[in-house]
């Protein structure tokens, strides 16, 4: 057999460390790198999934009160310029005592605001909006404007002191957590420019008014998400999605009937806040 002869074997030698430095890389880069993001990527939810067995901070308690309401644009009140609209008082209450005991700083707040909110309804009508609402005025209609800002953040209360100088017209919320989350949602003019029938002249100031204008309630029934985020007093911040569907009908005719109540215990892990793993 004849010998292979290499004219330039230095040149060949490069070419091949080259070869060898391109496969390494692609190695690295298409096996080694995905496979550390896997394990890393699994690292994390298992630590996520162990600091949050116990939940510091979960939702007790959901409050909904339903009904609807119109403003009259006519002149002299006649009724035959009104605009009807539909509003939900919402209180969430939070559990923060069922894993930490006493009050500490590792179960009172710091910080609290609401993001991420996105509305649905069953049809087109109206216009939809989340704004914090005064809870000396829960269940009653009071007017609120739509915010300009996309989020919800509240003043937290830490002391008897502060406590007696509080306005409750703007967002507050204990750092104990004994009051609740207190919000409104709006659905505006879902019939503008509607007038009461001649014979009656009259109108219901409630949930009535919705059937009486001929609003099916399929149309404005509403999924409503957002986001609550906490900060605790040792700096651990929590999150939790919130996702209420809320169907206005009932069996003894719901909103129609005036006003629509429920308040509901809540369990399960998706009540629970989830601690945010830095």
């Amino acid at each position: 057999m004849k010998k292979i002869k290499i004219k330039h074997p230095k040149i060949v030698f490069t070419i091949l460390i080259l070869i060898l430095c391109i496969l390494a890389i692609l190695y690295y880069d298409l096996i080694f790198k995905k496979t550390y993001a896997k394990d890393e990527f699994t690292n994390q939810v298992v630590k996520i999934a162990e600091q949050n067995e116990n939940p510091i901070f979960k939702i007790q308690k959901i409050l909904i009160y339903s009904s609807a309401n119109a403003i009259d644009k006519s002149e002299n009140e006649s009724l035959q310029d009104l605009s009807i609209f539909q509003y939900s008082d919402i209180a969430i209450t939070l559990d923060n005592t069922s894993t930490v005991y006493d009050i500490t700083n590792e179960n009172t707040i710091k910080e609290l605001y609401i993001d991420n909110i996105s509305i649905s309804t069953g049809s087109d009508k109206g216009n939809q909006y989340v704004v914090y609402k005064n809870p000396l005025d829960f269940a009653k209609y009071k007017e609120i404007k739509k915010s300009d800002s996309d989020k919800i953040e509240y003043n937290i209360v830490n002391t008897n002191e502060q406590n007696n100088n509080t306005d409750y017209s703007t967002p507050t919320f204990y750092a104990d957590c004994s009051n609740p989350i207190s919000l409104e949602y709006m659905n505006q003019d879902i019939i503008t420019n509607y007038a009461a029938s001649s014979d009656s002249n009259t109108i219901s100031f409630n949930g009535k008014v919705l059937q009486e204008a001929g609003i099916d309630l399929n149309d404005i029934n509403y999924t409503l998400n957002f986001t609550i985020n906490i900060v605790n007093n040792v700096n651990e911040k929590f999150i939790c999605p919130v996702r209420l569907k809320v169907d206005l009908s009932g069996d003894d005719g719901g909103i129609y009937k005036g006003y629509k109540y429920e308040n509901t215990s809540v369990s399960g892990y998706e009540y629970n806040f989830i601690k945010i793993v830095k």
